[in-house]
């Protein structure tokens, strides 16, 4: 749309550089261009404007394919109005000097022509093709048939129209029929699926086996180990066994060789000390041998008062009291087989007949004391 302003008696036109503009007066043309500006009379002035742009026009129609299915084309045809002069002269582009719009719907006009130009070739391509290869390579066909035709078309030639491109988009059928037709492309679909469904649990049930056969060989491998250990444990306890046996073997044999040496030693020290006692009694005996029953006597009392602290009790028998003064006397105590013998003169003094050189009674305990003997 140009654009207008209005003065009075005159009005002033300017047009955009995509629009072909042609000024008429008394049938005669003044201005006549692309993107002008003038003045005119609008009561005396004709006026056309032509865009010369590209054009999108979308396509839609219906065809019949050779199996009688329906079938629905869709796409875009690009064009252009190469010669504005020609097509202001085949359609109607006249503008209304007062508002400067289209007094009629010329590109509605054009786009008319273009639809079914092209709705004529893709149903002469159609028609000749099934359904299935409509769909699968129909699109391809009717592009370049559908190319071919406008661009030879005489109606759109002498309009001034150019077609710069076609495009098809799509070829569908019915939705029912294309559901049908999808079918058995979604049951391979899903067979695939399924396939993959399949492939995939089997995989899982051969990794699970893996799995289950890897634990199962990691117990076992356990269970020998562990008998491995249990095994080396045996034998490590019946070492340490062994060896605190042969230990408690060895000590107790150490033990007894030390009591035997020990026993050996404490026998012979027992002997040793023996042999000396021994010799020190005989000794001991050996120096009160010759001595004077009185001077044993003597002893032997002596000795008896260092013991009387420690005596608890002593009974003293008339007997033994005149057998005492009987000896201090010189004389034996009367006994049973009659008087008492002589005492025996010797060069130390009187001596009784039973002295130490000849016992009355030689397996006597007291035959080697002499304090026994002044006893007796």
């Amino acid at each position: 749309m140009v654009h207008i302003q209005r003065r009075p008696f005159v009005s002033h036109l300017r047009a955009d550089p995509v629009q072909w503009v042609r000024h008429q007066s008394r049938g005669e043309v003044v201005h006549e261009g692309l993107g002008l500006a003038f003045w005119f009379r609008p009561l005396i002035a004709a006026l056309s404007e032509v865009p010369i742009d590209d054009r999108e026009l979308p396509v839609l129609f219906h065809v019949r394919t050779r199996d009688f299915q329906d079938a629905t084309v869709q796409g875009t045809v690009t064009y252009r109005i190469t010669d504005p002069g020609v097509a202001a002269t085949r359609l109607d582009f006249g503008v209304d000097p007062g508002t400067g719009q289209w007094r009629s719907t010329p590109l509605d006009q054009l786009a008319s022509l273009l639809t079914e130009s092209a709705q004529q070739h893709a149903v002469d391509t159609l028609a000749g093709l099934d359904l299935t290869e409509a769909v699968t390579r129909g699109l391809t066909e009717v592009r370049t048939r559908v190319a071919t035709g406008l661009a030879e078309d005489a109606r759109l030639s002498d309009s001034g129209v150019s077609v710069l491109g076609v495009r098809i988009t799509s070829i569908r059928p019915d939705a029912d029929l294309e559901r049908a037709l999808q079918a058995p492309a979604r049951e391979r679909v899903q067979q695939a699926a399924d396939a993959a469904g399949f492939e995939r649990r089997a995989l899982a049930v051969e990794r699970e086996r893996a799995i289950a056969e890897n634990e199962l060989q990691n117990q076992i491998e356990l269970a020998r180990r562990e008998e491995q250990l249990v095994e080396r444990k045996g034998l490590n306890d019946r070492r340490r066994a062994e060896e605190t046996a042969a230990a408690a073997r060895i000590e107790s044999e150490a033990r007894a060789e030390r009591d035997r040496l020990a026993a050996a030693t404490a026998a012979e020290n027992r002997r040793v000390l023996g042999a000396a006692e021994a010799e020190a009694h005989a000794a001991h005996v050996a120096a009160y041998a010759n001595a004077d029953p009185a001077v044993l006597l003597a002893l032997a009392a002596q000795e008896l008062a260092e013991q009387f602290p420690n005596i608890g009790t002593l009974n003293i028998t008339p007997d033994l009291i005149s057998g005492a003064l009987a000896r201090l006397g010189g004389s034996r105590p009367p006994g049973p087989d009659g008087p008492a013998a002589p005492t025996a003169l010797g060069p130390q003094g009187p001596r009784s007949p039973r002295s130490p050189q000849s016992p009355q009674n030689p397996q006597s305990p007291y035959n080697d004391d002499p304090i026994n003997q002044g006893r007796a």
